[in-house]
């Protein structure tokens, strides 16, 4: 097993967080009378999840991967600092370890010829940040998560086993039933432990009004990695959500130009939801496309939560050229910490000018509230391929898990 690697970087977004945790350690050390005129407010918290996933793809294709395996147990323990209204701090670290069973592809040489779970083994500085509150002001610095609405353009990709945060300054800003947000990102820290993060430069523009028909946002997310040759992508987007006497709605428009040495391609995104709230059953219909320029390029969110989206088996994960259009139907039944979930999907292209036909996916989830703090499920998901000439191939997918937190 290898040994744990630390990520306590050295290039620019490490040296920050460094600062921070020397910040940090600053108010450990002050006396408790000098932390509040009431009391100091020290929080600890955690969990742990452990966690089987199988994937199998199609075998009897010549491009498939063998059967994958994987049982991983994710750890993390934070240590939250609030010592008055204005100043809070946080400390988080994350450890994703191997527990027995890894015959599979981790993204990080293990098992090439396997199919790929994206839970490497790490430990990880998920969060370390500082942040200061005046009036309607939140100001934020270091390593933290950013999760935008729907978590589709920006999020903290929960599912896996190493979260999604980001050396970041965010400030806030909310009047009424306005808010605005705006945050600088320098370094990317992704889902695949250290050696894949990316130093970065993204501007991140949101605002939003609350009003009579629900949540009304407008955004602006402009992503460029530091490496060379890498075009500057620009996301302009509008979106609406709500709810209304057992409705829930959504509607979202957005517009992306990305810009390769000055080849300058663009592509459209939409997304329509409806939603019905029957007793303890919610019913929900949606179609949400990732535009195409003319076969050539597709709609791409390379900072969302993409396993929340397009279907559980992760076959869309990059957008296909083509574009991608996802029409699907949920039906989701709650009571007393039990969840299930049934969903489907069907898939086709939004340039169909070479193929249309992207498959069909059914997604199944099943959990439980054992205990304050304990959860336990299963979930599953089957993907079957649709035109040949997409060259995608079946895959299904199971998980079963129990989590604790505290």
């Amino acid at each position: 097993m290898p040994s744990p690697s630390f990520s306590m970087k050295t290039r620019a977004g490490g040296k920050a967080s460094c600062a921070l945790i020397a910040g940090i350690g600053v108010f450990c050390s002050l006396p408790m009378q000098a932390l509040a005129s009431d009391s100091a407010l020290w929080k600890l918290s955690g969990d742990f999840r452990l966690r089987y996933e199988h994937v199998e793809q199609d075998q009897d294709a010549a491009s498939a991967p063998k059967p994958a395996e994987a049982l991983t147990l994710r750890s993390s323990v934070a240590l939250d600092l609030t010592p008055n209204d204005a100043f809070s701090a946080r400390l988080k670290v994350e450890d994703s370890r191997h527990a027995g069973i890894d015959r599979f592809n981790d993204t990080q040489g293990q098992e090439p010829s396997r199919s790929v779970i994206a839970d490497p083994e790490t430990t990880e500085l998920d969060e370390a940040w500082l942040r200061y509150k005046n009036g309607g002001h939140q100001f934020t610095l270091g390593r933290q998560l950013l999760n935008r609405d729907g978590l589709r353009m920006v999020g903290n990709v929960g599912w896996r086993q190493d979260n999604q945060s980001f050396e970041a300054f965010d400030w806030q800003y909310k009047s009424g039933p306005w808010s605005t947000r705006y945050s600088r990102i320098t370094e990317r820290l992704r889902i695949f432990a250290d050696e894949r993060d990316i130093e970065s430069k993204d501007h991140l523009f949101d605002v939003a009004r609350d009003t009579s028909i629900g949540k009304v946002s407008g955004y602006y997310y402009r992503l460029q990695s530091e490496a060379s040759g890498a075009p500057e992508v620009n996301t302009t987007g509008i979106r609406v959500a709500g709810k209304k006497q057992g409705w829930s709605y959504l509607a979202e428009y957005a517009k992306q130009v990305n810009d390769p040495d000055g080849a300058e391609l663009e592509a459209n995104y939409t997304h329509l939801q409806v939603g019905k709230q029957l007793g303890q059953f919610n019913l929900s219909i949606g179609q949400e496309v990732l535009g195409s320029d003319d076969g050539s390029y597709g709609f791409a969110t390379p900072l969302a939560t993409l396993h929340k989206y397009n279907g559980w088996a992760d076959q869309f994960l990059n957008t296909p050229n083509q574009g991608l259009e996802d029409q699907y139907l949920s039906v989701k039944y709650s009571q007393s910490g039990f969840t299930a979930l049934v969903m489907a999907h069907d898939y086709s292209t939004d340039d169909s000018s070479a193929f249309d036909d992207l498959g069909e996916e059914l997604n199944i989830l099943i959990k439980q509230k054992v205990m304050k703090g304990v959860v336990v499920g299963v979930k599953g998901a089957a993907y079957r391929a649709g035109d040949p000439a997409s060259n995608r191939i079946d895959a299904d997918k199971v998980w079963v898990w129990a989590s604790y937190s505290w």
